[in-house]
């Protein structure tokens, strides 16, 4: 029986870091939760998808990954809406995955299909949080919930976001809007942080894994 909620961060393309956090992944008990941002600034983005798309196609009904706006602006990329993705680590990324001869047909199907927020009645979790705006579940707003950074709705439950990127390596809780901002900047060389979770929302454990050499770029973003 699932008791619990393990919700991961921001990875950013840092895959060894990620690799050691899911190490501490109880399968039998908790369903793993990544709130987006899987790709760009960090040094293995193409290593992370296929890592993230097998524990998806292993563990269907134990993992859910978010759409984070990294993984949007490459969508839109490819869709030919913006060129925005590649002035925020989207050139580095594209190179990465050309270079290792992966298929983007299907990352981006997979990518597509990523849901913008996981909810129960007591959790929600999204990538940017869930604010008043009317358009708050438009993928390309600026307050919408892959890009808002300002503040968030109240929902009466425990909200889980990234995003914004926490300068001091821990995550944050405000009491306002019930809300965890997790992103502790993976890609920056501090640390990648995931947060346990029982059902009710009830807070059980902090993990921060310190960012791996290997997982850091050269490239400033």
């Amino acid at each position: 029986m699932v008791e619990n909620y393990f919700i991961i961060g921001d990875v950013h393309g840092c895959f060894f870091t990620f690799e050691e956090l899911i190490s501490h992944w109880d399968r039998e008990k908790e369903i793993l939760i990544q709130v987006g941002d899987l790709i760009d600034r960090g040094a293995h983005s193409p290593k992370v998808v296929s890592y993230c798309r097998q524990l998806d196609k292993t563990f269907p009904d134990k993992v859910h990954f978010l759409k984070g706006n990294h993984e949007q602006m490459m969508l839109n990329y490819f869709n030919e809406k913006s060129s925005n993705w590649l002035y925020n680590g989207g050139m580095d990324t594209f190179q990465q995955f050309e270079s290792q001869q992966h298929d983007l047909v299907s990352v981006l199907s997979w990518m597509e299909d990523l849901p913008l927020f996981f909810e129960t009645d007591k959790l929600m979790v999204s990538h940017a949080g869930i604010t008043d705006h009317a358009e708050y579940l438009n993928p390309d707003h600026p307050s919408g919930i892959l890009w808002n950074r300002g503040r968030l709705k109240p929902l009466g439950k425990i909200q889980v976001i990234g995003h914004t990127p926490l300068s001091t390596g821990r995550p944050a809780y405000n009491p306002y809007s019930q809300a965890w901002n997790i992103d502790t900047g993976a890609y920056k060389g501090i640390c990648l942080t995931g947060i346990k979770l029982d059902r009710n929302g009830t807070f059980l454990q902090k993990i921060s894994i310190p960012t791996r050499e290997e997982d850091l770029n050269d490239l400033n973003y």
